[in-house]
């Protein structure tokens, strides 16, 4: 099989669990996904099956969407409800307060890591290292928030929910976090649901258990192009004897296609398909030429 398949990731399943349940059912070696979720977050898992797989660093949108519920009054070592309690304060933030507080959260924001990610310092996962009790100083990265809306708060107790849209390597518990401390009353993370990954939606996404209930080839039916993942890029339609040529590992000239009197730039991306609709590849444009960027 060769292509995307969007899982509803259930809560209590690792990303790698989902991938060992979908790798037994498809019976594929050739297998992967475009961004973990953690084990208490649902949503979607975008897995990669077969060729699909080498687009795994190149895929050009990143972006995800989530719902994010939270709690104020309260910080854990893990930023979320399912950690330990590290302390409980009085919080009687009113919604007008909060959504002034979130107005510093939206744009370009700088975060810290949390101790427990997968993000590596010398070689060691900081999970790993969160559950041996150490706990190491990390460095922030640069993020970006495209929207930030606060769907609905309850004063009484303290509780709502957020619509966040943003790039790859947004914490979603590290911003939760980080807006207690601006209301100097902690929050936490009491679930997340990602909606949105890799310009794919909630809506197209089978839960395991649907897909527990099909046969192979009604999974294989299931799968979406490796193409559409990269439909950002505009499409050339290249003839026979030029699909051969480049699936060969030949470049095409740029006047004997169809982009010939476009307004160009080297290093421009290109999907490829031969004249039946097969998509063959990613082109770049490097002087007069399209050559080849990556096979499918």
């Amino acid at each position: 099989m060769n292509g995307v398949l969007l899982v509803n990731k259930p809560a209590g399943y690792t990303s790698f669990d989902v991938i060992a349940v979908l790798r037994r059912l498809c019976a594929q070696k050739k297998i992967g996904h475009t961004g973990t979720l953690d084990p208490n977050a649902v949503g979607v898992l975008v897995v990669l099956l077969g060729s699909a797989t080498r687009a795994q660093d190149i895929i050009p949108n990143h972006d995800k969407e989530y719902l994010a519920r939270f709690r104020l009054g309260l910080t854990t070592d893990t930023l979320d409800i399912w950690g330990e309690v590290r302390e409980k304060t009085g919080s009687s933030v009113t919604r007008e307060r909060l959504e002034e507080a979130l107005n510093g959260f939206r744009g370009e924001i700088s975060q810290v890591p949390p101790m427990y990610s997968a993000v590596s310092v010398n070689g060691q996962r900081l999970y790993d290292l969160a559950r041996k009790g150490v706990e190491v100083e990390r460095k922030p990265r640069r993020a970006t928030v495209y929207e930030l809306e606060l769907l609905s708060f309850d004063e009484e107790s303290q509780s709502g929910e957020l619509r966040v849209k943003c790039s790859k390597g947004t914490y979603i518990r590290t911003l939760i976090d980080d807006l207690g401390q601006t209301l100097g009353v902690g929050a936490v993370m009491t679930a997340l649901n990602r909606t949105m990954a890799c310009g794919y939606t909630l809506d197209r996404s089978l839960t395991l258990d649907e897909f527990r209930e099909m046969k192979k080839d009604e999974i294989e039916a299931r799968l979406l192009s490796c193409e559409s993942m990269f439909e950002t890029y505009p499409r050339v339609t290249v003839s026979d004897a030029q699909a051969r040529r480049f699936s060969n590992g030949g470049e095409l000239e740029l006047k004997r296609t169809a982009i010939r009197n476009s307004s160009l730039t080297d290093g421009d991306l290109f999907r490829v398909s031969s004249g039946d609709g097969i998509f063959l590849g990613l082109g770049v444009k490097k002087g007069e030429n399209l050559k080849i960027f990556k096979l499918f």
